[in-house]
């Protein structure tokens, strides 16, 4: 028996110092992916979470990493099935829990959404990702007022987050509230890491001043969005909405003409095309404000 009990003892041992290598092993090239995946090397990233899961498929790291994998490959539903793993095999490890979330509201499953942002509250509610999900969560819902509070709940906790900022000066301007647009975004500029506003600031920027009557300023904001994105055509047609409400048709129907090369169905469907003008009557307007000029 003592024998039986020994050889059973060492088996096990051996089983276990065996497993213990292969979740090792595992670890070892989960942690190389995630180091490929920060520098962009998705293909490499990718296929070293494949080993790592060939030697332990019980590596939450490995579900996550090939999760994010998927996700970068516009593989969805793959991405939140690894995921999902990841959050049951880390024990609901609260970062992976609001990630999951925020690949549900991706794809719009909202309720599952939700669910998950109350999982990460429940928690641990002193982390700012957790609040963003839950600010996104009530905005989708459309309770504007509640995702405010949120979003202020993760400022509170992490200053500098400019992508939340913008969150918030939007829900401003759609209560047209445009002096607290702008003080928010004077806050998100000088707390960039790059110590300038992204596209959508100058944009919600312009339409603030243009709404409180500072057109100039506004157009210099959406010819900054002009630079930072000179495929978009909703700049060009702000400035063309201040163009004409100046007088100015000939330079209203040059910034549609330009919008309308980058985004003909936009402009059409919004009824901007019809404020454009024939070359035939674009060079009679110019004739006619060069003569109100002399």
């Amino acid at each position: 028996m003592i024998a039986l009990c020994i050889q059973l003892c060492g088996c096990r041992t051996i089983r276990k110092i065996g497993n213990s290598g292969e979740t090792l092993g595992a670890r070892r090239l989960s942690r190389s992916g995630m180091e490929f995946m920060r520098q962009g090397q998705w293909d490499q990233a990718e296929h070293l979470f494949e080993e790592a899961l060939v030697l332990c498929k019980t590596d939450d790291r490995a579900h996550r990493g090939l999760s994010e994998a998927y996700w970068n490959r516009d593989q969805k539903e793959a991405a939140i099935r690894h995921m999902e793993t990841a959050v049951k095999l880390s024990e609901q490890d609260p970062r992976l829990v609001v990630r999951l979330g925020q690949m549900y509201l991706e794809v719009d499953r909202l309720e599952d959404a939700q669910k998950q942002a109350e999982i990460a509250l429940s928690l641990q509610r002193d982390m700012a990702e957790t609040w963003v999900l839950c600010g996104d969560c009530l905005n989708a819902h459309q309770d504007q007022d509640e995702a405010l509070a949120a979003y202020h709940r993760a400022l509170a906790l992490q200053p500098d987050i400019v992508d939340v900022k913008m969150r918030v000066a939007e829900i401003y301007l759609n209560h047209e509230r445009y002096d607290r647009v702008l003080a928010t975004l004077d806050r998100a500029e000088d707390e960039s890491a790059i110590g300038s506003l992204p596209t959508r600031g100058h944009m919600l920027r312009g339409i603030a001043m243009k709404n409180l009557g500072r057109p100039e300023l506004a157009i210099k904001h959406f010819a900054k969005a002009k630079l930072l994105a000179p495929e978009m055509a909703e700049p060009r047609l702000q400035i063309a909405a201040i163009r004409l409400e100046q007088g100015d048709k000939a330079g209203a129907s040059e910034e549609i003409a330009e919008a309308i090369r980058l985004n003909e169905p936009l402009v059409v469907e919004s009824g901007w095309s019809a404020f454009l003008l024939t070359p035939e009557q674009l060079a009679a307007t110019k004739a006619a404000e060069e003569r109100k000029l002399r």
